[in-house]
């Protein structure tokens, strides 16, 4: 019986399992891998990195510690999670069954691809998915961004301030109407496509255009620097549905300290339904849940 099992090894669950080892919990970090999209990076052409601090490096230093305590980990994914009677029982895709006394959902979310030719092509190489991640560093630039819901208003309301030219493209009306669309509608360097359609991305080593076509059929290519992808976010919440409150979007409902409302259960990161898609959050929401399920452990009577 261990005292803690977390469950995906991105910067949510790496940051839980080494703050639960300090602690001196009897702890167990099940994931597929370690680093989870921390361990991709946007290929920028002519902008040095290299004095850019990000959490990928913290995320690298935490996975480096789990790594060297190789009794902490099991590179596994896991397909089942029950509640019992004294805990939860874990059971991974070879068939082990685990049980603890709390867990950790930390399985994050991938965002929804763009579906064109050469989106996967240029993935990361001038096709980006984070928005509040990548948008400072192209200040003065030509931009894409593709989406119409709340996270592509926010990029966009973002970029809008930094960049030479944005062009928006919204396969729908989305949010436009909200205060934030008109005030991105009104900018003198936006280009709003509404109901115009991704068709490609074309380049060479790297994404040069996005190619869109208009209600009307026609076509036309935008030369740009990057293009960034808000379609939204899928949630990897399968294993708590039926057994955790989860929002509209299917991302699990916590508070404050990660608690999902079932006893010794907890989330952290991109899987719950706090914002943001962000590496340095995703640190501090492990933190805090690994904490919380620490405090919960020493006062559990029945534990």
């Amino acid at each position: 019986m261990y005292d803690l099992i977390i469950i995906g090894g991105g910067p949510a669950g790496l940051t839980a399992a080494v703050y639960a080892i300090r602690k001196r919990l009897n702890c167990l970090l099940i994931s597929p891998d370690l680093g989870g999209k921390a361990n991709a990076h946007l290929v920028i052409e002519g902008v040095d990195t290299h004095n850019v601090v990000n959490g990928a490096d913290l995320v690298r230093r935490f996975r480096n510690e789990i790594e060297y305590l190789d009794f902490t980990r099991l590179l596994e994914k896991v397909t089942r999670l029950e509640k019992t009677a004294t805990g939860f029982r874990v059971t991974t895709a070879s068939g082990k069954q685990l049980e603890s006394r709390t867990v950790i959902l930390a399985t994050g979310a991938d965002a929804v691809r763009l579906n064109v030719p050469g989106a996967d092509r240029y993935f990361l190489r001038g096709v980006a998915y984070s928005t509040v991640s990548y948008a400072p560093l192209f200040i003065d630039k030509r931009v894409a961004l593709v989406g119409s819901g709340p996270m592509a208003l926010r990029g966009a309301g973002e970029l809008m301030q930094i960049v030479q030219q944005l062009y928006l493209v919204a396969p729908t009306h989305g949010e436009l109407d909200t205060p934030l669309g008109r005030r991105i509608r009104s900018g003198v360097h936006v280009t709003v496509l509404e109901n115009w359609e991704p068709v490609a991305v074309e380049g060479d080593t790297v994404a040069r255009r996005l190619v869109v076509r208009a209600p009307d059929g026609t076509q036309q290519a935008l030369d740009v620097d990057v293009i960034f992808v808000e379609l939204g976010l899928r949630p990897h919440s399968e294993l708590v549905r039926g057994v955790a409150n989860l929002d509209e979007q299917g991302r699990v409902v916590v508070n404050c300290g990660g608690e999902t409302g079932v006893p010794g259960l907890f989330a952290a990161g991109d899987v719950t339904h706090l914002p943001a898609e962000q590496v340095v959050i995703a640190i501090g929401e492990g933190a805090k849940a690994a904490l919380n399920a620490y405090e919960y452990l020493l006062k559990c009577e029945e534990c």
